[in-house]
């Protein structure tokens, strides 16, 4: 069976017995929220579009390769999606097999290692904001190869794709940024996200927005 064969088992998640699914989902939530999203993610992408084109330059004069990334996640319900970053590392993954990066991981070039400490990679996912597929606060969404590797890991992984994968999430404001070595630290990230996804409101996001400028600016765990 190939990796994209076995995206159903991500299909259809719900958080209880009742079969309630996210309340950001249902109206009015889900309007609003999109509605939060595009004020956010349309002026942040002209704003930041100067910053983003020298990032693109300094890519392509730093290494060989295109300036972004693509690689496809899987979004709300498992929905599959391209995400868009700016490339960081000399290789091009997508697949049945991807590495978590790793402190001093060698794939990462000179130029993308800082990006990566500032999440100045993740800009290109305005993009997919504005696209729709992902918001701008929500569980981080992993590499495919991943979420099949924990699916299985881990009881009710999957309930983290009742949401819209975000560029921020509540996860990464408590400290939970970068590759998850071990199965225990992928639950506790998990806990964070199924929390999310339980109680997500207008005002939860808005919080998370405002505490990701002091992650960002403390970075943990991010390389």
């Amino acid at each position: 069976m190939s990796i994209h064969e076995d995206i159903g088992h991500f299909a259809l998640a719900t958080f209880d017995q009742t079969g309630q699914p996210s309340p950001i989902l249902g109206y009015p939530h889900g309007l609003a929220k999109r509605a939060l999203d595009l004020a956010i993610a349309v002026p942040l992408l002209i704003l930041l579009s100067p910053l983003m084109i020298a990032l693109a330059v300094a890519i392509r004069l730093s290494s060989s390769g295109p300036a972004l990334f693509r690689q496809t996640r899987l979004g709300t319900f498992g929905a599959p999606f391209r995400i868009f970053k700016f490339r960081t590392m000399n290789v091009l993954e997508d697949g049945a097999a991807i590495a978590q990066a790793s402190e001093d991981d060698k794939r990462v070039t000179s130029v993308g290692r800082w990006m990566r400490r500032l999440s100045l990679d993740e800009l290109p996912q305005f993009i997919n904001v504005i696209n729709g597929d992902m918001s701008m606060i929500g569980p981080r969404p992993h590499a495919i190869a991943h979420d099949l590797l924990y699916g299985k890991l881990i009881d009710g992984y999957h309930l983290r794709q009742a949401v819209k994968p975000g560029i921020s999430g509540w996860a990464q404001i408590h400290g939970h940024r970068g590759a998850t070595p071990t199965t225990s630290r992928m639950r506790e990230r998990l806990a964070y996200d199924v929390w999310y996804a339980k109680n997500a409101s207008i005002a939860l996001d808005i919080q998370i927005a405002l505490r990701t400028i002091g992650a960002i600016l403390r970075p943990r765990n991010a390389y």
